[in-house]
Order: C-alpha cells, then sequence, then structure tokens
C-alpha cells in the first residue's frame, strides 16, 4: 500500500511507509534549512533515524545535533521538536502505531 505525502508545516512533509497496530514507520521530509518540527508530545514510544541532511532536537531539556547516519530514541510522552539546520529525511518509528496518522 502506497499512503500519500501530507503537508504538516512551512516546507515539511509526512509520510506513512509502513504500519500495524503495534508499529509505525514514517518518513519526514524537511525542504529547507530553518523548517521547524513544533514542539510536541504524545504516549508513543519513538525511535528516529537521520537518513539524511542535519537537525537540531530537543528532547525535555536536553537539545543535540544530528546527522546522516544518526539515531536515538525519544521515550514516552517526552516534550520534543526539532529544527533542520540542512535540508533532508528523518525516518521515525513508533510503538504502537499512530492512528492519527492514518
Amino acid at each position: 500500500m502506497t499512503y500519500p505525502v501530507i503537508s504538516i508545516g512551512d516546507d515539511v512533509t509526512r509520510q506513512v511507509l509502513a504500519d500495524a497496530p503495534d508499529l509505525m514507520v514514517v518518513s519526514f521530509r524537511f525542504d529547507k534549512a530553518g523548517a521547524i518540527g513544533a514542539l510536541h508530545r504524545h504516549p508513543h514510544l519513538q525511535a528516529t533515524y537521520v537518513a539524511s541532511g542535519s537537525f537540531r532536537f530537543t528532547v525535555e531539556d536536553n537539545t543535540f545535533e544530528v546527522g546522516a547516519g544518526d539515531s536515538f530514541i525519544i521515550p514516552s510522552d517526552a516534550l520534543h521538536g526539532v529544527v533542520c539546520l540542512r535540508p533532508g529525511e528523518l525516518i521515525d518509528t513508533f510503538t504502537p502505531r499512530r492512528d492519527d496518522f492514518l
């Protein structure tokens, strides 16, 4: 199944790549430096892989930069957000599935 590409903000898109009740894989593309993934939280455990580009993440009280090949975990209910430093793609895996993305 191919899911649609959804615009979720200025120069940011989201596309579900695969899903099952307990797991979901999602591509987030940032087309311009300065594009923002606003601070938010959700009950899902999230693993993020940087497929390309570079980004500055804030997770709770920690701010750090990541680039292509990096990966990390965002705990359930942690306040987090991102700023794109160099255009690229993030691959996020959520457990359980983010039904709000379907």
